[in-house]
This record gives structure tokens, C-alpha cells and sequence, in this order.
């Protein structure tokens, strides 16, 4: 009988190397990462928006409503990370009136794979949103929350940090740039002083900012699936959430009107306006 050793040792090779392609196959296979993204109905961006006549507010009457952009964003994010085979689920969850289904809807024509409405028409603030969406998570268990880090009615900037300390959960705000590997994601973060790179440890809230990424259009062919896509309707009653306002709103007023400004013919006249109008010389 002859002995082949390099040929043992091609076979042992190859045994190890099925071995591990089966290992790493089951690993993906068990591995499934949801990720819950939350989205608000505002005013759309492009209009201008008027104070009630008891100053008590944002007159909302025939004005044209859209997804906030951040959101939006956050959205387009998820949708990523599905599509490069690193999430399994996206969900998103909204908050308010039955019109928010509208936002809903949209996210699903992005690409989001289905929609729950916690349905109110009480005035909702940061605090009771976080608690709505951590009552949400109970249920849903995602790995990530992705929220936009702030709305553009409001600006409180305020929903995913409360709701990072309400699930004990790790945070990383204002995200440029998001890699999720295994159990933990790098985000770069857009700070004053430039750019910071962290990592946490999933499960985590992240918060998209405005150069996290560009977001697609809903093509007509999308737009039509979505309305087939699940949507679940809840309130707060059912999650066991109070969402009595804590915060009561004062006055809602205008920004003051800016005064146009002058051209000035030389340097010589620049300065003497700044010192006799503007009095700052």
C-alpha cells in the first residue's frame, strides 16, 4: 500500500475548508437584524408656514404635509442596509393622527417592509413618543432604532436620546455614516469640531443627519406594492402609554422681519453708515 501524504493533506484541507463555508452559512442564517425606524408627519418643507390667530400654534389647515426629511433620510438608510444583506426587516412606526398612514405608506414605498400606526390625536411631545416607541420595541425587539435626530417642525432633537435612556440602550447621534458588522455598528457623527467615529453595541438608537445619504424617489411601481404591504394600527391605551403633555406652549409668534439690506458706493460710505445708522463704530 502506498502512502499519498500531500494527497491526505488536500483532503484535510478540504474537509476543513466545508466545514467552516457550513459554519459561516449558518451563522447568516440565524443571524436576523430588524431594524425600527420611526417617522413624523410634518409640514412639508417647502411651504411657508403660518401662526394662528391666538398664537397657540402652527396653523395646519389645507397645508401640504410630508414625511419629515431626517426621517425620510433614516428610512433611505435602512433600506440600505437590507438591500446589502446586513438587515433582514425594516419596520417603520409612526405617531399621531390617522393621516400619518399617508407617511407610512411612503416609507413602505421606499422600500420598508411594513407600517404601524400608533393612532392619537392628542398633542404628543418627545417624552411620550420616546415611551410610545419603547412600548414598540418591546414588541417588535429590533437590534437598531433609527431614528431622525430631530424633526423640522419642532427642532427638539430630543426622541432617540430619550429613548436611548428609557431602553438602557447605547446612542450614537447625528450620523454621516453608518457600518454595521456582526453585534456592533461604527457611526461617524458630525460634531462641531468636525467629525468623531464611535462604536456601539447593538442593540443601539442611531440618528441620521442630513449627509447620511441622498434618498431615492418611490417609483410608481413601488408606491402601488406599499398599499399591499401590512400596516397595524395600535393607540397608546393598548401600549400602556400616558401621553398627557407635560410641557404646556406659551406663544407661537413669527421671526421678526429683517430689514433689507443697501449697497454702498464705496468704502468711505460703508463706514460712515456703519457709524451712523448702524452704530456699531
Amino acid at each position: 500500500m502506498v502512502h499519498c501524504p500531500a494527497r491526505i493533506q488536500q483532503c484535510q484541507t478540504s474537509i476543513a475548508l466545508i466545514a467552516i463555508d457550513v459554519d459561516y452559512r449558518v451563522v447568516i442564517k440565524e443571524s436576523k437584524l430588524k431594524i425600527l425606524v420611526p417617522v413624523k408627519r410634518v409640514v412639508d418643507y417647502n411651504v411657508k408656514v403660518r401662526v394662528k390667530a391666538d398664537a397657540s400654534g402652527v396653523d395646519l389647515a389645507n397645508v401640504k404635509m410630508s414625511m419629515n426629511p431626517f426621517d425620510e433620510i433614516a428610512v433611505e438608510e435602512a433600506v440600505r442596509l437590507k438591500e446589502a444583506g446586513i438587515a433582514t426587516e425594516v419596520v417603520v412606526v409612526s405617531a399621531g393622527v390617522a393621516n400619518c398612514q399617508e407617511t407610512l405608506r411612503t416609507a413602505m414605498a421606499l422600500g420598508a417592509d411594513r407600517g404601524i400606526l400608533i393612532q392619537t390625536d392628542a398633542e404628543l411631545q418627545p417624552l411620550a413618543v420616546a415611551k410610545l416607541l419603547k412600548a414598540v420595541c418591546a414588541k417588535e425587539q429590533p437590534q437598531i432604532v433609527l431614528c431622525g435626530k430631530q424633526a423640522i417642525d419642532d427642532d427638539a432633537n430630543q426622541t432617540g436620546q430619550m429613548l436611548a435612556g428609557l431602553m438602557n440602550w447605547p446612542q450614537a447621534t447625528f450620523a454621516s455614516k453608518v457600518v454595521v458588522a456582526g453585534q456592533q455598528a461604527t457611526v461617524t457623527r458630525e460634531i462641531d469640531g468636525g467629525l468623531e467615529t464611535i462604536e456601539v453595541p447593538l442593540p443601539a438608537v442611531l440618528t441620521a443627519d442630513l449627509r447620511l445619504n441622498e434618498p431615492r424617489y418611490a417609483t410608481l411601481p413601488n408606491i402601488m406594492k406599499a398599499k399591499k404591504k401590512p400596516l397595524e394600527t395600535t393607540n397608546p391605551a393598548a401600549l400602556g402609554v400616558d401621553v398627557t403633555p407635560r410641557l404646556k406652549t406659551l406663544k407661537v409668534a413669527e421671526p421678526a422681519k429683517r430689514t433689507a439690506g443697501v449697497k454702498v458706493a464705496d468704502a468711505a460710505d460703508l463706514v460712515m453708515k456703519l457709524k451712523t445708522e448702524a452704530k456699531v463704530i
